[in-house]
């Protein structure tokens, strides 16, 4: 197995050396800048006007939809968060020190699915932020 590894990594090295893939910019850097500047005024052909220099969110039934659609989902991800948090604990109580120690297994992966959930809400809301 490890004759392998070293092979696949041999191998790999020298397909880097003998297949090398460069890339050559044939502006000057004041051209790719000045381009550069032109794409950030422009919106899809008329000039942007607000904060939102890219034009990404600047249709308001985007935004209202997109907005729409955080809340739902969030308020169902809070709503079935709270019954499953609610389940287990109802459980705990009414169980017996075996299926008490079954219900303890299970905690850690609520705790990283609510963090996951809840995270991934967060990521959502602020990159709509910094896109507006």
């Amino acid at each position: 197995m490890r004759k392998i590894i070293i092979f696949i990594c041999i191998l790999s090295l020298f397909l880097v050396v003998i297949y090398p893939k460069n890339v050559y910019a044939m502006s000057s850097l004041d051209d790719i800048l000045t381009k550069a500047d032109d794409f950030l005024r422009i919106d899809g052909g008329t000039q942007s006007t607000g904060n939102n220099t890219l034009g990404v969110l600047a249709d308001p039934d985007l935004k209202n939809t997109s907005d729409f659609l955080y809340n739902t989902l969030l308020g169902i991800s809070m709503i079935a968060a709270v019954i499953v948090g609610m389940v287990l604990g109802i459980k705990y109580m009414l169980a017996t020190s075996e299926e008490k120690a079954d219900l303890k297994q299970t905690l850690p992966a609520y705790i990283v699915s609510c963090i996951v959930v809840f995270g991934a809400f967060s990521i959502w809301k602020l990159l709509i932020n910094i896109i507006q």
